[in-house]
Order: structure tokens, then C-alpha cells, then sequence
């Protein structure tokens, strides 16, 4: 079986104005290659606002794919490339922001006005240099889309966005292999499985109680950093939840980042900052 590196409890952190739980980077690492970031929304919105006061207003990004996963509500995507789209729960967005694009990711107009919770992770998949330049792109990929690899006991239920799982193969092409696995559990279902050894790999539960390879037990909130030294897995449900299970082949590149730019060198990112000045990531400007 792999073997559990360390486990590390999410932090609260203050983005804007938004209060998320931080997962990645955390005291240990700035990233897991190539995973630089996961962040975790869990919050009901009060209702009684517009739209355009509510998750966030347009921004670039340069060299990454910033993806995200819709667990509750639903989110809104407008990009500088004209698409526009609206993912429900179990679905994804995933971007990639390539040589430079501006979007918005807003809460469904229900959810702004009527209230509700809304509950999603995003992660921020690296890429390597020879292609973050390249032309950015937007994919949604709705529940039903999504392939399923369910357990043998049918108990655990394993939605694959990008990459493999024993056999089910995702929708999603990324530049390197990257394994994107949504699981829900029912207490006591059981599942294992294998990930590439070369893989780095981690797990994060957002709900429930789990034990891995029949030794570890994590709660809600905690990521799992696995070692590389075998591709066996193990999961078994204590309770009712769901998580996530990221690997990828290691870039092995430097990491120059900015906010919302990530590129290799720090000339490459003053360069993003004037591109992004001058308009070149494109403009955006939503209608409500």
C-alpha cells in the first residue's frame, strides 16, 4: 500500500473578503507538484443581493489551469472568450488560462437572491513552460457527463474528470497526467485502487470520516500527502462524505507566481502584470 506522508488540517484564510478553508499551500509546502493550489468554499449565502455582489468579479490569469468543482449551488462562468456558462452541483469547470485570460465566477442568480449554501473546491493545476503560452480554453463538464467508476460493494462512487481510475477514463486533456477523482462514500463502502508510484499524490476529505489502507483515520478538512513508494490505495467509508484524490507526473520546473499568474521566472511574470495592464489577457465585461 502507499504510504501516508503527513496529514495536514486545512487553515482558514481570508481571500478578499471571502473566508475559505486552505489546504494548499500550507507550514510544510508551498505546492505538490504539479498541485499548487486547493482552496475550499463552504458557505451559505444570505440571499436578498444582485449577482454581480456576490463571488468574483473578473480577473486575469497566465500559465496554469485553474479548475473548479461544484459540490452545492451552482457557480456562473464568463470568460474574455466569450463563453458563458453555468455548472450545478457535481460538476466542473475547467480553464485553461494559457498566454492570458480574463473571467468571473459568480454564484447563480438563485442562489444571490433567494440565499443557499454554496460549496466548491478550486484547484490550480501547473503546466509545463513550453506550454503556458499557448491559447487559453474553457471546459464544463456537467455531472452527468462525468464517467463513474462505482465499487464493487456499490458503495463508493468515483466521478473521473481527467485521467484514469480502474479502467474509466476522464473527459478532460491535460498537458501532463493528471488524475482528477471526485468520490462519494456511504459508511462502510470500501474501495481501492491503483495511481501511477511516479505520481505524486494527495487526497483531500471535505466531508466525513475515512480510513486509508486500514491504519489511518482523517477527518473532514484534512489533505493527505501520500509517498511515492508504491501505487496501491485503500479507502474505507466510517461515515457518510466525500473527497478528492489529485496526482500528477512531477514538472520539476521552478515556480515563479503572482497572484493570479504563475510562470517560471520573475521576468515572465512582470511581463504578465504589463500584458495584463495593457489589456492583452483580453476584457471582460459582464452583463446582469
Amino acid at each position: 500500500m502507499r504510504s501516508i506522508k503527513r496529514i495536514i488540517k486545512s487553515k482558514k484564510v481570508n481571500m478578499g473578503g471571502i473566508i475559505l478553508d486552505q489546504p494548499l499551500p500550507n507550514r510544510f509546502m508551498d505546492q505538490i507538484d504539479p498541485i499548487l493550489l486547493i482552496h475550499h468554499w463552504d458557505d451559505v449565502l444570505k440571499g436578498g443581493q444582485m449577482q454581480n455582489e456576490v463571488g468574483v468579479g473578473p480577473h486575469p490569469h497566465r500559465g496554469f489551469s485553474p479548475v473548479t468543482l461544484i459540490y452545492q449551488g451552482g457557480i456562473q462562468h464568463r470568460d474574455s472568450r466569450g463563453n458563458d456558462s453555468i455548472v450545478t452541483a457535481g460538476g466542473t469547470q475547467w480553464m485553461f488560462a494559457g498566454l492570458g485570460i480574463t473571467h468571473s465566477e459568480r454564484p447563480l442568480i438563485e442562489l444571490a437572491t433567494n440565499g443557499g449554501t454554496l460549496e466548491f473546491i478550486q484547484f490550480w493545476v501547473n503546466v509545463p513552460a513550453k506550454y503556458k503560452m499557448e491559447q487559453p480554453y474553457y471546459k464544463p463538464l456537467m455531472k452527468d457527463e462525468t464517467p463513474i467508476y462505482l465499487s464493487e460493494d456499490k458503495k463508493v462512487e468515483a466521478a473521473v474528470v481527467s485521467g484514469e481510475l480502474n479502467g474509466v477514463k476522464g473527459k478532460v486533456d491535460t498537458f501532463t497526467p493528471i488524475n482528477t477523482l471526485r468520490f462519494n462514500f456511504i459508511k462502510d463502502g470500501k474501495i481501492e485502487f491503483d495511481i501511477p508510484r511516479e505520481h505524486n499524490t494527495l487526497f483531500y476529505l471535505l466531508k466525513g470520516i475515512l480510513s486509508i489502507n486500514d491504519d489511518q483515520e482523517i477527518n473532514a478538512k484534512d489533505l493527505v500527502q501520500f509517498e511515492n513508494d508504491d501505487s496501491k490505495i485503500k479507502f474505507t467509508a466510517k461515515e457518510n462524505g466525500y473527497g478528492i484524490l489529485l496526482s500528477g507526473t512531477p514538472i520539476g520546473e521552478e515556480v515563479s507566481s503572482y497572484g493570479p499568474f504563475v510562470m517560471n521566472t520573475q521576468t515572465e511574470i512582470m511581463e504578465a502584470l504589463r500584458d495584463s495592464q495593457m489589456g492583452k489577457m483580453g476584457v471582460l465585461i459582464e452583463e446582469f
